[in-house]
């Protein structure tokens, strides 16, 4: 089995393969391009986002800097997504974001991963979970999510938290490691913030 098989199946892998770069470099020297691209570039990072990525829908932006292992080549957005600035892929596995998802500023997705044991970093080897984030879900600014987590649709993970369990539907988590503070309920309805009532006569 070649170390890019290894690395496909999740298994503990070398990652610096001359095979496994002859492939990676490429999406790294695109996404350093996609970077330099001005904000009304608009029709560019869209064809960077349908080129490069696994899959993409419609209605995505990015806001620059992106940061991705493999250039987003593992991530698979679907439609309406909104990505703040300096958004990390550590994309050696895939990463799976439903529709309407929003991402804070400087949140960070990891798929890959170091064995314990010492004489295997040694060889800086490593392997990949892949991650799963459902439709609708808010990830504040600052969060980290670890390999192999699933967050369930229309969940919202608070600033600063590190994601290191999957967290279910309908869910404010938070903390590190985060945790389900509540449901998400009918009075997030009404209030928006605090005490402050949501003027849905304004907003219809």
């Amino acid at each position: 089995m070649t170390q890019y098989e290894r690395m496909v199946k999740g298994l503990i892998y070398d990652p610096a393969d001359p095979e496994i770069m002859a492939e990676q470099v490429p999406f790294q020297d695109k996404l350093w391009e996609f970077n330099q691209l001005k904000p009304s570039d608009y029709e560019k990072k869209q064809r960077y986002m349908k080129e490069v990525f696994a899959e993409c829908g419609e209605n995505c932006y990015i806001e620059l800097p992106l940061r991705a292992n493999w250039g987003g080549h593992h991530l698979h957005f679907g439609s309406n997504i909104y990505a703040n600035s300096n958004l990390t892929l550590v994309d050696d596995g895939h990463i799976y974001v439903g529709d309407k998802v929003m991402f804070g500023p400087n949140v960070t997705i990891a798929t890959a991963n170091h064995p314990i044991d010492p004489e295997l970093r040694t060889r800086a080897l490593q392997y990949n979970k892949d991650v799963y984030i459902g439709e609708n879900v808010w990830i504040g600014a600052g969060v980290i999510i670890v390999p192999g987590v699933r967050i369930g649709k229309n969940s919202v993970i608070g600033a600063g938290s590190v994601v290191t369990k999957d967290i279910p539907e309908n869910v404010v988590a938070v903390g590190n490691p985060c945790r389900v503070l509540r449901e998400i309920s009918e009075r997030d309805k009404e209030f928006f913030y605090k005490n402050e009532r949501i003027d849905w006569e304004e907003l219809d």
